[in-house]
């Protein structure tokens, strides 16, 4: 029997080379594939990012070295439609975008897999610090065995055809342990720095790349209230906000002062307290179950958050009411709400935003 292919996604980090690597030893018919998400005038700011050129280089230079066919594959617009105008009309919106979810969804387990599709493959792979456990025709997806590095939280969104067709050899792996072994076979990339930011915000000045992306005039600007809808000041624009900022808020205050609400419909930013951030219950729509809910479960926020337990009732529309068993601070409208069953996934789905804190007054 010849071997299963599988492609694999090249981003030239020690990561998706050693689990090519792995891949290979476990008797796949290995096949590299870099996505180029950079339109050809941002080349210069995606230098050091991963799918830039220096990036598409060393993963060029990895498949030579493990005697792997590479290939470039061509996705600058799907990148900028599916990620980087979700990224500016989320923050339109009034909510705080996570695009590594969404370029999981659209484009890692999306036009990646039709491209392996046409090169005759069975799976798709990646360097993902997660775990998908093939049962028949379910699979189960997992948190990664290294809790520092898990990142489960942004494949919640994958549906159970693409977890059927995708495999993620490092799952049960440590970053230690995978940089030793890129250093045993001699990959140059094994010491390569870990890209710590989202890849096409310079900086991680979210800010500067929206007046960038949208120009000044696609701002919604505004008041500044308190919760009780006293005027404080003029804003530039909602899309420089997010929930529990503290940063660039006028002063004048006794106590500190954070952004609590985000209103689009009139472009209000309603400030209060610290304590105005803690909440015990909020909703999400767009919910993926994988499986039937557990009653109980441990709700996880944004990625680097601990999780806390909760409750969870789906409603119509595929939406969820979560009950939240200890209250948690800025519950943050547009990030996902990843659910666990012990270090199963059990589901998702995007937080929605409270209903107004409070009216303007005249």
């Amino acid at each position: 029997m010849p071997a299963k292919r599988v492609v694999i996604g090249m981003s030239g980090g020690v990561d998706s080379s050693v689990a090519a690597h792995l891949l290979k030893e476990q008797g796949y018919d290995v096949v590299g594939v870099t996505m180029k998400v950079w339109p050809q005038d941002c080349i210069s700011r995606a230098e050091d990012k991963c799918c830039g050129p220096s990036a598409i280089a060393d993963a060029r230079g990895v498949a030579h070295a493990l005697g792997i066919p590479h290939y470039v594959v061509e996705e600058s617009g799907e990148f900028e439609k599916q990620v980087i105008n979700y990224f500016a009309s989320e923050y339109q919106a009034g909510r705080t975008p996570n695009p590594c979810v969404m370029c999981n969804e659209k484009l890692k387990f999306g036009n990646l897999w039709r491209k392996a599709q046409s090169l005759g493959a069975q799976f798709i792979a990646t360097g993902h610090y997660a775990i998908i456990e093939h049962h028949g025709d379910r699979a189960v997806l997992r948190k990664g065995r290294d809790a520092r590095k898990d990142q489960s939280y942004f494949l919640f969104s994958l549906k159970q055809d693409q977890l059927l067709h995708s495999l993620m050899p490092l799952g049960g792996m440590s970053k230690p342990e995978i940089r030793e072994i890129a250093r045993s076979i001699g990959l140059r990339v094994a010491d390569k720095e870990d890209s710590q930011e989202i890849c096409f915000v310079p900086g991680q000045d979210y800010k500067a790349f929206l007046r960038g992306h949208l120009g000044e005039k696609e701002f919604h600007r505004g008041g500044i209230y308190d919760k009780e809808g006293r005027f404080i000041a003029e804003h530039e624009g909602i899309e420089m906000f997010t929930i529990g900022q503290r940063k660039g808020l006028p002063g004048g205050s006794p106590r500190p002062q954070y952004v609590i609400d985000i209103d689009p419909e009139t472009s209000r930013v309603i400030v209060g307290d610290a304590e105005d951030l803690i909440s015990d219950s909020f909703e999400v729509d767009r919910t993926l179950w994988h499986g039937e809910p557990p009653e109980t479960m441990t709700v996880k926020i944004r990625y680097g958050h601990a999780g806390a337990e909760a409750a969870v009732t789906p409603l119509p529309g595929d939406r969820a009411q979560v009950r939240l068993h200890t209250p948690q601070r800025a519950v943050t409208p547009g990030q996902a709400a990843v659910f666990y069953d012990g270090d199963r996934v059990a589901g998702g789905g995007w937080i929605c935003r409270h209903s107004a804190v409070a009216p303007a007054m005249a």
